[in-house]
């Protein structure tokens, strides 16, 4: 490999949009800064679905994909959860990966890294045999980085599950938390999602590094820990925020999309909400009921992307496309008595582009991390509504540590009744609490737009990086083993 020649950086996205989303965005900000080449290598246990095969499509030359013959799961029950599924998924593909890397080499492009994410790290076998540096791409915050990073301890020293902890989680420069809001697949132990993540937290320290995609200025005390010595781990890079900006290729057509921001042309300076649940979220039918009763009730503007509802909280977090028309789910006359005032969007809209507009003035939001990135790149207040994964230690971190968002509560049924939502977000759009939160969003704004410049920490961050790979790739030149 010649010294002049960029580094090639292989990345591996774990299956569902919420993880390829931001490796593209990081893929781009490599290329663009760093002259780097990359190629995704797709896994997955079917063919790749519509939406990512858009993405990737879309994405400059220097950015190329291969997809890898699916993982067979079929030895799977139906009930398995998706961090086994995704974490199976990977393992179960090093093989092809092998392979993959073995035309690499015969081609003269190794890569000098191979980026996994949260539960990828299994891919470190074959970058170990081809003395390729291995990196975690971790897309949401560093209170949950740094949760992962002491859960192996965690998992030695509690004495019972997090469910039944009385007091908080406390996690060094962390938010505390309480153990119920701790993520989903750390609740129960007899899971194999929990022995998956147990398996993935554990190698962690076996990465040459971990960038993060968060920020200095929105989570100082948890990334100044992470950094400090000890706790057996590999450096940890602050990057973010990585976000899509721009156009965004809808999935069924431009017609909707212009419709959506036609609309939010003609309503009032900051006035409208904006409601969606990620492309995996779903409720169920009666808090999708309560939620449309609470927005009409409200008597706030709105527009809302509804997808069917559905018992399971992640029920479109490998498809998400709905297979029943959503809008038939909505309460009789929802659509009469909201009309001029709301508007409803079935299954996808342009979400960085609706944030971005100056009608826009909150966002009721499952606090997915790309989506509450985009709305703080857009310094839109929150509203904080967590379905599943990490979104409920999200949703502490947002509200009550970051102070950018208000909580919609839900009742000893878990369910949040439709008087709680016009409370929220009455509070949010036009009361005292919604100004203190939009006040510290926009301050959010302004660091983000700081880190990001050529002085920045996150773009410091990522300089730190590439000038290892280089280093690694002069070494493996002089001892002749690339």
């Amino acid at each position: 490999m010649e010294e002049s020649k960029a580094p090639h950086v292989a990345i591996i996205p774990s299956p569902g949009m919420g993880h390829l989303i931001p490796l593209v965005q990081f893929a781009k900000r490599l290329v663009h800064r760093h002259g780097v080449t990359i190629t995704f290598v797709v896994v997955g246990d079917g063919p790749p679905t519509k939406a990512q095969r858009t993405v990737l499509d879309s994405l400059p030359p220097s950015i190329s994909s291969v997809f890898l013959a699916p993982a067979d799961l079929t030895d799977l029950p139906p009930t398995t959860r998706i961090e086994t599924r995704i974490s199976l998924t990977v393992t179960r593909s090093n093989p092809e990966l092998r392979r993959v890397f073995d035309s690499f080499a015969a081609e003269g492009r190794l890569p000098t890294a191979l980026f996994v994410d949260l539960f990828g790290t299994d891919a470190f076998d074959v970058a170990a045999e081809f003395n390729v540096l291995p990196y975690i791409f971790f897309p949401t915050t560093a209170n949950v980085l740094s949760f992962f990073l002491h859960f192996p301890k965690l998992n030695e020293t509690m004495s019972c599950p997090f469910s039944e902890l009385t007091e908080l989680v406390n996690l060094p420069g962390c938010v505390p938390v309480s153990g119920k809001d701790v993520l989903d697949p750390a609740q129960d132990r007899n899971d194999d999602a929990y022995k998956w993540l147990l398996h993935n937290t554990k190698r962690y320290k076996e990465a040459e590094g971990i960038l993060v995609n968060t920020f200095l200025e929105l989570e100082p005390n948890a990334i100044k820990a992470l950094q400090e010595p000890g706790l057996d781990k590999p450096p940890v890079y602050p990057i973010g925020p990585l976000v899509n900006v721009g156009k965004q290729e809808s999935s069924n057509g431009i017609e909707e999309e212009s419709e959506c921001l036609k609309w939010l042309d003609n309503q009032p300076l900051g006035s409208v909400l904006y409601g969606s649940f990620g492309s995996g979220g779903a409720l169920t039918c009666e808090q999708f009921d309560e939620l449309a009763h609470g927005l009409a009730d409200s008597e706030q503007r709105f527009l809302w992307v509804i997808r069917s509802p559905s018992q399971i909280a992640d029920a479109s977090f490998f498809n998400p496309h709905s297979q029943n028309d959503p809008l038939t789910f909505l309460p009789p006359g929802f659509l009469e008595r909201t009309k001029g005032r709301g508007f409803v969007i079935p299954s996808w809209a342009p979400q960085a582009q609706i944030l971005a507009h100056p009608s826009t003035g909150g966002f009721l939001t499952h606090c997915g991390w790309n989506s509450t990135l985009e709305s703080i790149v857009s310094g839109v207040p929150l509203i904080a509504w967590p379905l599943y994964a990490e979104q409920r230690m999200n949703a502490v971190l947002l509200a009550e540590d970051i102070h950018v968002a208000l909580r919609a509560h839900a009742g000893e049924d878990g369910m949040v009744r439709r008087e709680e939502v016009a409370r929220v977000v009455k509070g949010l759009m036009e009361g005292e609490e919604g100004k203190g939160v939009r006040n510290k969003m926009k301050e959010m704004k302004e660091g983000a737009s700081r880190v990001l410049n050529d002085t920045g920490t996150s773009t410091k961050a990522l300089n730190l990086v590439t000038f290892k790979w280089k280093a690694h790739q002069r070494e493996l030149k002089q001892n002749g083993k690339h």
